[in-house]
C-alpha cells in the first residue's frame, strides 16, 4: 500500500470516475477552495461520492492523500468537520435552511475547514432566502457543496453564487470499467451498461440483481399482451408493480448489511445503539422510494423505445401513426407524473388503457 508520505496530493479524487471536467475543477480548488460549489447533474453520476472525496481532500493534512486517518474518516462519513444534510421532505423547509445557517457558523474541530454537503437543496422554494444568505456570507473556514439535478427558476440566484461543477451521464465504457474493478463479470458489466442510463448507482444495483433482464422483457411484452379488456389492463398493472420488488430486495439486503456493520462499530465504542439511527432509517426509506421510481421509469423507457420504433417504421398507416404518437405522449406524461407522488397502480392502469388501441 502507498504510504501517506508517498501519496500525492489530491489522490483521493481518483475515486471519482468518468467525470474529467468535474475533476479538473476540483483538483484546481484543493489548495484555495471557494466558499460554495454547485455539483450539478443527473442522479447516479457520482456527485455525492465526488463531494465526499473533495471534502476529504480539503480536510486532509496531506492535501487529500487518500490514506491517512482523516481521509478514511471523511470517506466513511465520520469526520467531525464533514456534515451531510439530506433533504427531509418534498422540498427544503425553512427550518432546515435555518439549521444549515447555524451549522455554517461553527468553528472547524480538527483542521482549517468544515465542509457542509447539502443534498437535493435545489428543491428549496420558500427556504431560498435563508439558504441564499448562508451561501453568500459563510465564514472563511466553511465550504458549502450543494448537490442538485437542475437549476429551477427559484434557485437561479443561489446557483449564481456557487462555482458550478458539471456531472454528466457516464458512458458505457466507464460503467463497464468500474463494474469490472468491483468484481462483475464482463458479460454482466456489458449487459448492465446498456440499460443503466449512464448511472453508476443503478448499474451497481442491477449487477447484483439477476432478474433485471427478465423485468425488461416483461415491460417490452406489454404492447403484445394488451387485448382490449379492462381485466388485462388490471392484471398487467399489478404484474409490473410486483416486479419492482426484486430490486428493492437487493437494496434492503445491502441496507441490512450497512446496519449490521454500524451496530458492530457502535458496540466496539461502547454505544448501546447506532448514533443517528433515525436519520439512517429515513435515508434508507428515501433510497427505496428512489429505486422503485427508477425501476418504473426504466420500464417506461423500454415502452418508449418500442413505440418510437413503430413511429419511425416505413409505411405506417395514418390512423395507426396517430395511435402510436398518442401512446408516446401518454408514456412521457406517465414518466412525468411519477415525480408527483401519484398512486402508481392508477397511473399504470391509466397508461395501459391509452396504449391499448
Amino acid at each position: 500500500m502507498t504510504s501517506v508520505q508517498e501519496a500525492s496530493p489530491g489522490a483521493v479524487l481518483s475515486r471519482v470516475k468518468g467525470q474529467d471536467d468535474a475533476l479538473q475543477v476540483l483538483r484546481g480548488s484543493l489548495r484555495a477552495p471557494l466558499h460554495a460549489y454547485l455539483f450539478i447533474g443527473p442522479r447516479g453520476t457520482g456527485r455525492r461520492e465526488a463531494a465526499v472525496a473533495f471534502a476529504a481532500g480539503l480536510l486532509c493534512p496531506n492535501g487529500g492523500c487518500g490514506e491517512c486517518a482523516s481521509c478514511r474518516e471523511t470517506l466513511a462519513g465520520r469526520h467531525p468537520d464533514l456534515t451531510i444534510v439530506e433533504r427531509a421532505g418534498a422540498s427544503i423547509a425553512v427550518s432546515q435552511s435555518q439549521e444549515v445557517a447555524r451549522m455554517a457558523l461553527r468553528t472547524p474541530r480538527a483542521g482549517r475547514y468544515q465542509v457542509l454537503v447539502l443534498v437535493d437543496f435545489d428543491l428549496a422554494e420558500a427556504a431560498v432566502p435563508v439558504l441564499l444568505k448562508t451561501i453568500e456570507e459563510p465564514p472563511a473556514s466553511t465550504v458549502i457543496i450543494v448537490i442538485a439535478e437542475t437549476i429551477p427558476r427559484s434557485f437561479v440566484t443561489i446557483a449564481s453564487r456557487c462555482l458550478k461543477v458539471p456531472f454528466k451521464p457516464l458512458g458505457p465504457e466507464a460503467i463497464i470499467e468500474m463494474l469490472l474493478e468491483e468484481g462483475a463479470s464482463p458479460q454482466e458489466a456489458s449487459a448492465v451498461a446498456e440499460v443503466c442510463g449512464g448511472r453508476l448507482d443503478r448499474a451497481r444495483l442491477l449487477v447484483r440483481d439477476p432478474g433485471f433482464a427478465q423485468r425488461l422483457g416483461l415491460w417490452r411484452s406489454v404492447p403484445s399482451r394488451l387485448d382490449g379488456t379492462g381485466a388485462r389492463v388490471a392484471e398487467l398493472a399489478e404484474e409490473l408493480l410486483a416486479s419492482t420488488e426484486e430490486p428493492l430486495a437487493v437494496v434492503r439486503e445491502r441496507q441490512a448489511e450497512e446496519l449490521h456493520s454500524l451496530e458492530q462499530q457502535a458496540a466496539q465504542l461502547g454505544e448501546k445503539a447506532i448514533p443517528g439511527r433515525s436519520d439512517i432509517d429515513e435515508r434508507h426509506k428515501r433510497e427505496l422510494r428512489r429505486v422503485r421510481t427508477d425501476e418504473l421509469r426504466a420500464g417506461l423507457d423500454a415502452l418508449l423505445g418500442i413505440y418510437r420504433d413503430r413511429a419511425t417504421a416505413q409505411q405506417v398507416p395514418p390512423q395507426r401513426l396517430r395511435a402510436v404518437l398518442g401512446a408516446l405522449e401518454a408514456i412521457e406524461e406517465a414518466s412525468s407524473r411519477l415525480s408527483r407522488n401519484v398512486n402508481e397502480t392508477m397511473l399504470l392502469q391509466w397508461l395501459l388503457l391509452r396504449l391499448d388501441t
